[in-house]
């Protein structure tokens, strides 16, 4: 007799698509401890079996971590994300900074070809917001503004192949930027990338690149 695919109930996959559908929009940001199950109950009216269904599915698929004892955490905003997270976690840091400057740099040398009048609003806005969590000293609150900031840098590029590339990589990207950092902002791990926006501003492709190459080179010899 022929084997078949055993269906999930429509419910639990009304509740995987809710529970995905706050993290995709940023509501339960990577990193972050997502409901308990006594509260999900509460909170959908659905039983605690297919509460606990759909965060295992989650977390098969990589976007949840089960932790026993702490609680269940959002590890990756997508599947093919939590794919890339689970594959490369302990890829060598000198691997990932060369993916990182190779991706960035070619983005950030686009960017200053292509950028429009949008893409420097966006930029100068995240900007700013990356140099008010700095001083407020808010490490977990910098590395998610750095990490849009550099997100947008490489949307700017307008190459959607690239940032859908890079946007399923940016989880994995900033667990090593949180390694970087660490818990207190102190002032030698600081990297200015106002030359890099403003090389964009400029349309300058060259200064651009190399300025996006160096800050992830420069990462790396932050954890020699």
């Amino acid at each position: 007799m022929a084997l078949t695919s055993p269906r999930r109930s429509a419910l639990a996959d009304q509740v995987i698509a809710q529970l995905r559908n706050q993290i995709t929009a940023g509501e339960w940001p990577v990193g972050s401890r997502i409901p308990t199950e006594p509260e999900l109950v509460e909170q959908l009216g659905v039983a605690r079996n297919t509460v606990r269904e759909a965060v295992r599915a989650l977390a098969h698929n990589g976007l949840l971590d089960i932790r026993q004892g702490s609680g269940t955490y959002v590890v990756a905003t997508s599947e093919l994300a939590g794919v890339m997270h689970r594959r490369f976690a302990d890829a060598d840091p000198r691997h990932i900074a060369e993916l990182r400057s190779t991706l960035e740099s070619s983005a950030a040398r686009l960017a200053a070809l292509r950028r429009t009048d949008r893409d420097m609003r966006q930029l100068d806005t995240l900007m700013a917001r990356r140099e008010e969590t700095w001083s407020a000293g808010d490490a977990e609150a910098f590395v998610a503004a750095d990490a849009t900031l550099h997100l947008a840098v490489v949307a700017a590029a307008h190459n959607d192949v690239l940032t859908e590339l890079y946007a399923d990589l940016n989880d994995l990207l900033r667990d090593y930027l949180r390694g970087d950092v660490g818990t207190d902002l102190r002032p030698e791990v600081y990297m200015d990338h106002g030359r890099l926006v403003e090389a964009i501003r400029a349309g300058d492709a060259e200064t651009a690149a190399a300025e996006a190459a160096s800050h992830a080179m420069n990462c790396l010899r932050e954890r020699a």
